[in-house]
């Protein structure tokens, strides 16, 4: 089951992403990952939460532009080349990443895919024998 991942457009100037932080955790919500991509004049932070549609809501009622995607996520062992195993699995099924990125939690280490179709990329690779998190278990790993 694909995963909501909150994208936030952030001016890129100093204080933004702390004015960001200061609402979220104000209202105890609990970042598990964060990706940040800027260019010269916005910022781009891509994040999983504990509480996504709180988070979201919370978010535009603070005049943040803040929408949700769907992404994957995917559990790896600290090992050399797993990431490497992962990949294979999505070249196998022809799925094309458009980005990624990785965090750590308190049970092992999560890769996540933003992909063009999550549902029909989900299905080829639950054939590859992957199962991906779900909302639950992400605000739990």
């Amino acid at each position: 089951m694909s995963i909501k991942q909150i994208s936030i457009f952030l001016e890129n100037k100093p204080g933004m992403l702390k004015r960001m932080t200061d609402v979220l955790a104000s209202h105890d919500i609990n970042i598990r990952a964060l990706s940040l991509a800027d260019t010269k004049d916005f910022g781009i932070v891509r994040m999983l939460v504990n509480d996504v549609y709180v988070a979201t809501n919370i978010l535009k009622e603070e005049n943040f532009i803040a929408s949700l995607t769907p992404v994957l996520a995917y559990e790896i062992s600290d090992k050399a080349g797993d990431l490497n195993r992962l990949l294979d699995k999505f070249a196998a099924v022809n799925v094309n990443i458009e980005y990624m990125y990785a965090f750590a939690g308190k049970k092992g280490a999560y890769m996540i895919f933003r992909v063009a179709d999550t549902k029909k990329a989900e299905a080829a690779l639950n054939g590859q024998g992957l199962k991906s998190l779900t909302q639950d278990e992400i605000a739990d790993v």
